[in-house]
C-alpha cells in the first residue's frame, strides 16, 4: 500500500462518512480524479483514489518509467485493489472509468462495494465487437510489433 493510499484511507474512516473510491484506467494515475475528489468531498463523501501496484506518483515518472506498468494482470490489479478496499471500515461506493470500469464491475462483484458506476467500462474477456474509433486510437500501439511485450505511454505512442 502506497502512503499515499494509506492517508486518504485513514481520512475517509476518520471521517465516518460513506467512501466513494475512484479506480483509474490504463495510462492513468489517481491524480486524474483530482476534480472529483474534491466534489464528492464538498458533498459530504470520503472520497479516496486508489493507486493500482506500482503506479508512479506524478505523470512525469510515468513518462519517464512506463515499464512499471506492464506485466499486470487484471485479477492482480483487482486483488490490490480489494485489499486497499477491505482496510475501509463502511463499504465504499466504487467508481471507475475505461479499465477502471472493469475493475469496479469486478469489484462490486466480489461484494466489496454497496454501489458500482462503471463509466465507459472495458469489456470482459470474450466480449469481442470493437467499435472503429476504438481500433483507429490504439493503432499507434498495435501497429509496433515491439510494443507486445512492454508498456508504452500514450504520448510515446503518438510520436
Amino acid at each position: 500500500m502506497s502512503s499515499n493510499d494509506a492517508q486518504q484511507i485513514e481520512r475517509a474512516n476518520a471521517t465516518g462518512r460513506t467512501p466513494v473510491v475512484f479506480v483509474h484506467g490504463l495510462w492513468l494515475l489517481p491524480s486524474s480524479w483530482h476534480r472529483w475528489v474534491a466534489h464528492f468531498k464538498g458533498a459530504d463523501f470520503a472520497p479516496v483514489s486508489l493507486s493500482w501496484p506500482d503506479d508512479p506518483e506524478t505523470v512525469a515518472e510515468a513518462n519517464a518509467h512506463p515499464e512499471v506498468f506492464a506485466g499486470k494482470t487484471v485479477g492482480q490489479v483487482a486483488d490490490h485493489l480489494e485489499g486497499l478496499i477491505g482496510t475501509l471500515e463502511r463499504k465504499p461506493a466504487v467508481i471507475g472509468h475505461s479499465f477502471g470500469g472493469l475493475l469496479a464491475q469486478i469489484l462490486v462483484g466480489r461484494g466489496l462495494a454497496a454501489a458500482s458506476v462503471a463509466i465507459d467500462p472495458a469489456p470482459f474477456r470474450g466480449v469481442l465487437p470493437l467499435p472503429v474509433s476504438a481500433l483507429l486510437s490504439s493503432r499507434p500501439v498495435r501497429g509496433n510489433p515491439a510494443s507486445r511485450s512492454r508498456a508504452v505511454s500514450r504520448a510515446a505512442a503518438t510520436h
